[in-house]
């Protein structure tokens, strides 16, 4: 598609503005990277995304609102060279960009992530002239274009596992001069055809590394993805791969989050309060509140992901001021209520004790003296996946 001198002139401009931006807060360092991101066309990328209204609506959902160059050309190109991740599409449901129509809440399932954080990935990884990668989630394919920019289409392999998704990147990719191998996948899986690679790098969340990942990379190789659970916690990791199959890495700091692979997604638990009529009447005090693990901080965030080993099926949701703990897997659910005094009362059901499970792992990341992500150590081998550090029992993740 030929595009108006003027639309070149002005994305070149704002792409320009957005690399002085992003190197002037430390996230483009590598000169390379840089050179990328003043080269890919963005906007090429993303016809259409939707963008939050700045009130939610009278249920208390986001207002999505639709955003083209047709209905606003100003908005659209200045979005795209902005820093911020662009949402392509809700619930797997592709949209008619044509017609694009406002939306009231919704799951967002792909997106153009915002660059910082995409650089940031590529530059986590320590991807390299001469490396073949593999990267996990296509999307809009705005970053398989840089990491091509920056490689050569021929070192380079994205996968995605929705085929309009990829399609649509892969007309925007070609029609910007790039060629990378594209295949539609399921990221668990990877992509045998191409393997082994240097580096694998996911755009995508996981509920712990697929073994098939570690096998699909060369011995001295990285694998850099995030790792997240159905209580929407996320660490990032970037492991090395051993020669005899193994892996092992640090968390890295930060709190970065990325929608789970599509087979990785929690699944529906139905209503909150059909679970709570199961529960016992009889009410305890409960140690920590549930703030410990839903507060906006940096430290509630990390926490939440801890406390997902001590409950990998529980999925947690709040009707009001009453915090639900909900496990499909098992059938235990807990409820915790607020006492009117700063405190709460949890009742609790099922095969599981959830709420003392996670008041136990509570316990011990305190004595510990509340450690960082970077403190703890993943080991990937033969008989499972555990979180280690120093202070804190050893930490199983859910079988991938």
């Amino acid at each position: 598609m030929t595009l108006p001198v003027d639309l070149e002139t002005d994305a070149a401009r704002l792409r320009a503005l957005m690399a002085e931006d992003l190197a002037v807060r430390g996230v483009l360092d590598d000169p390379a990277w840089r050179a990328a991101v003043e080269s890919v066309p963005r906007h090429r990328f993303v016809p259409g995304f939707y963008l939050p209204a700045d009130e939610r609506n009278g249920q208390g959902l986001t207002v999505w609102q639709p955003v083209t160059a047709a209905l606003d050309h100003g908005r659209w190109l200045a979005a795209a060279y902005s820093d911020t991740t662009l949402i392509t599409q809700f619930d797997g449901d592709e949209p008619d960009w044509e017609h694009p129509a406002e939306r009231h809440g919704g799951a967002p399932t792909s997106s153009s992530t915002l660059p910082s954080l995409v650089v940031r990935m590529w530059a986590d990884a320590d991807v390299r002239e001469g490396h073949t990668v593999l990267e996990i989630g296509t999307g809009t394919g705005y970053s398989t274009a840089l990491a091509c920019e920056r490689l050569g289409s021929a070192g380079v392999t994205s996968i995605e596992v929705d085929p309009h998704r990829l399609e649509r990147a892969a007309s925007a990719l070609h029609g910007c001069g790039y060629a990378p191998t594209l295949a539609v996948a399921d990221g668990l899986y990877g992509c045998w055809p191409e393997a082994p690679f240097d580096r694998i790098v996911a755009a995508c969340s996981f509920r712990a590394v697929p073994q098939t990942l570690v096998a699909q990379t060369r011995p001295g190789g990285k694998i850099l993805l995030t790792l997240s659970g159905w209580l929407y916690g996320y660490a990032r990791v970037l492991l090395t791969v051993a020669g005899d199959g193994t892996a092992e890495g640090r968390l890295l700091g930060g709190t970065v989050s990325f929608m789970p692979a599509r087979t990785h997604a929690a699944p529906a638990f139905g209503n909150p309060a059909h679970w709570a009529a199961e529960l016992p009447g009889k009410a305890r005090v409960a140690r920590h509140g549930p703030e410990r693990i839903t507060a906006a901080t940096e430290e509630a965030f990390r926490l939440r992901f801890l406390v997902q080993s001590a409950v990998p099926d529980a999925q947690l949701t709040a009707v009001g001021d009453v915090v639900h703990l909900v496990d499909v897997v098992t059938g235990s659910a807990a409820m915790l209520a607020p006492d009117g005094d700063g405190g709460w009362w949890v009742r609790e059901g099922g095969q599981v004790r959830l709420w003392e499970n996670v008041e136990r792992l509570i316990d011990v990341y305190d004595a510990a003296g509340r450690p960082g992500p970077e403190t703890f150590t993943l080991c990937v081998h033969d008989g499972g996946q555990h979180l280690r550090q120093p202070q804190v029992p050893c930490l199983p993740l859910p079988a991938p």
